[in-house]
């Protein structure tokens, strides 16, 4: 029988075996921490995606631009135009020392009043703060009603030749059921206290006293608009009668009758006003899940109420 030139070969095998065992153990360690470091940073990503933690200015907040904040669709509480975001937007935008000015570009077709009040309040309150800070408004397909509420507290108003802009007044609608609960054989049944608390139920018959409360009441709103319209437009308005009937005009008409001062666009104003041509967008956006929120139904009851019967609007 052979000698093993090697005795210890058994050995020297299985040591050779735990050391690759060992070096996989240690590769495969390597290889979770990184996939874990991966994972870490997808699932932050992802919440910065999904959520969106939108801080207005974001860019380049430390160099010389022009501020632009938007204002589109419907003003009201419970839109992306309504007056807590739109604020906060504009006071960030006049804040930093870097804007050059800020540009408000509208394409709304109004909505609430008070929204909107609450906005020009606050462009008045910070033009005011920052009186070397020049405050364009820019339309671009629309600003009527609600949205030129808005627009008239700025310093300039331009518009393209093409724009709808106006319709200074105010409307309040509703639907009426009660010939179609009477072809049915549907009876209202309804106990208040109050001789107005049912005013204008769309399931009960029209009382005139009321409508004329109605009336009464959005005839004032009507004249508290036409006076932020004046106080804002002063002697540029032209003396036309039907100015102040609701009435909309395109941009080359608001023009002439002095509802605006001129043609521009955002860029335009950031190019050749404010010599600042970096634009830096101030407006709080919308999530991915407040969309997803308010696509299931987060408004829907809200809807449904609008559609019986609706706030005095600036439309």
């Amino acid at each position: 029988m052979e000698n093993n030139p090697n005795p210890n070969w058994e050995r020297q095998a299985l040591e050779h075996l735990l050391l690759e065992n060992l070096k996989e153990t240690r590769k495969a360690r390597r290889w979770r921490a990184v996939l874990r470091v991966l994972t870490l940073v997808v699932i932050i990503g992802a919440i910065l995606v999904v959520f969106d933690f939108h801080l207005p200015g974001r860019g380049m907040a430390g160099e010389k631009h022009t501020a632009m904040v938007t204002l589109e669709g419907e003003i009201s509480s419970s839109s992306m135009a309504n007056a807590l975001d739109v604020n906060s937007s504009l006071l960030s935008a006049f804040e930093n020392e870097h804007s050059a000015g800020v540009v408000l570009r509208i394409n709304s077709p109004g909505g609430s009043p008070v929204q909107a009040g609450m906005i020009n309040d606050e462009i008045h309150r910070l033009r005011k703060l920052y009186p070397n800070k020049p405050f364009y408004v820019v339309v671009e397909d629309i600003c009527a009603s609600g949205g030129y509420y808005v627009a008239v507290a700025g310093d300039q108003i331009l518009v393209d030749k093409a724009s709808l802009v106006g319709s200074i007044g105010v409307i309040m609608e509703g639907f009426g059921f009660t010939g179609l609960m009477d072809k049915l054989g549907v009876t209202r049944r309804m106990i208040t206290s109050g001789s107005n608390k049912g005013m204008l139920d769309p399931f009960s018959k029209e009382d005139p006293k009321q409508v004329e409360m109605v009336k009464t009441m959005i005839d004032e709103i009507h004249q508290q608009f036409i006076a932020v319209v004046k106080e804002g437009r002063g002697a540029r308005l032209k003396d036309v009668p039907d100015l102040f009937s609701g009435r909309i005009w395109n941009g080359e008409q608001a023009v002439k009758i002095g509802l605006a001062d001129g043609y521009g666009t955002v860029e335009s104003v950031a190019r050749d006003i404010f010599k600042a041509p970096d634009i830096l967008d101030y407006t709080m956006k919308e999530n991915f899940a407040e969309r997803v929120a308010k696509r299931f139904g987060a408004e829907a009851g809200a809807a449904a109420g609008k559609a019986l019967v609706k706030a005095p609007d600036l439309k």
